[in-house]
């Protein structure tokens, strides 16, 4: 155990350096980074002035180890923009995102294996093909038009809930469900497989000739051993949560670190973009690691094949 924390751990500190890299690349590729920031009509002497206050006139090698050297402290500079240390502004709107994502996942979470374990079981078979069909579809659409066609729905036509901002649980159901919908499909896909595999296990064929409720055999049985491959693929969800809350609150309006993640990208503001790439890519990566640890121990196979490896 204490060796795959250990792998866990380099595997992190090699990741956050390589989105940090391909980011700050990609962003001084993109045009000037102060044409974000600054006038149109600013002089050149005026252009030449800030980007020596921001180090921009340094070689690219050179300003991206200053960055790591001053990320490592936990210093990501000033936001270009509103002159504000960009990791506290970053910080600030993250409690906003993670709380959506969470409201998202167990959404996620629910719908999914209560549609999954329905199809799997088989029970209402009349009902089995358009679930299916409807997780098909629900794969399918993609973000940015669910969301704004529950905004015509139900915030325009039927005026139930708001349209934009965060402040209510009135105003983050919207985004929430949004968010859930590809999710939730996901893991209804992924429970009717697993569900399907297990059933027809000899430990369940066991528990139904003791006589066990089917609702025990199912719940208690054969989803239970079925949670390794579903948890490993929520770390991947939470990962696509986070991810996709950046389009979901553009969207919504909605008042999170994505939000303010957009905004940066608009103006190239170099200090809260690479602050919202560590600290997500941190978040993210923790989950993950925290997911995994958790399947190895809730199914010995797992944590006999990560032992072997």
């Amino acid at each position: 155990m204490v060796r795959t924390i250990a792998n866990r751990i380099l595997w992190l500190i090699s990741v956050l350096l390589a989105v940090t890299a391909i980011v700050f690349v990609i962003v001084h590729l993109s045009g000037d980074p102060t044409d974000g920031f600054v006038d149109p009509g600013a002089s050149p002497d005026v252009r030449d002035r800030i980007r020596a206050k921001h180090g921009l006139d340094d070689p690219l090698p050179a300003q991206y180890l200053r960055f790591v050297r001053s990320a490592a402290t936990g210093d990501f500079g000033e936001s270009w923009r509103a002159d504000q240390p960009a990791l506290e502004l970053v910080l600030d709107r993250l409690g906003q995102t993670v709380r959506l994502a969470c409201l998202a996942l167990v959404l996620a979470v629910t719908a999914g294996v209560a549609l999954g374990s329905t199809i799997a079981r088989d029970a209402l078979k009349f009902v089995s093909l358009p679930l299916r069909m409807l997780i098909a579809i629900s794969q399918a659409l993609p973000s940015f038009w669910v969301g704004a066609m529950l905004v015509l729905i139900f915030a325009v036509n039927l005026g139930w809930l708001p349209s934009s901002g965060g402040g209510s649980l009135e105003a983050i159901v919207l985004p929430a469900v949004t968010l859930a919908l590809q999710p939730a499909a996901m893991i209804a896909g992924l429970v009717d497989t697993q569900l399907r595999e297990s059933l027809r296990a000899d430990f369940v064929r066991t528990a139904r000739g003791k006589g066990l409720p089917e609702r025990t055999v199912v719940l208690g049985h054969a989803l239970r051993s079925s949670l390794g491959p579903i948890l490993a693929f929520l770390g991947i969800q939470i990962g696509f949560l986070l991810g996709g809350a950046v389009v979901v609150e553009g969207v919504f309006a909605y008042p999170g670190v994505g939000l303010l993640a957009l905004n940066a990208v608009q103006d190239r503001d170099l200090p809260i973009i690479q602050a919202f790439v560590v600290v997500m890519a941190t978040v993210i990566c923790l989950t993950t690691i925290a997911i995994d640890l958790l399947a190895r121990s809730l199914d010995p196979r797992i944590a006999h094949g990560g032992a072997a490896s």
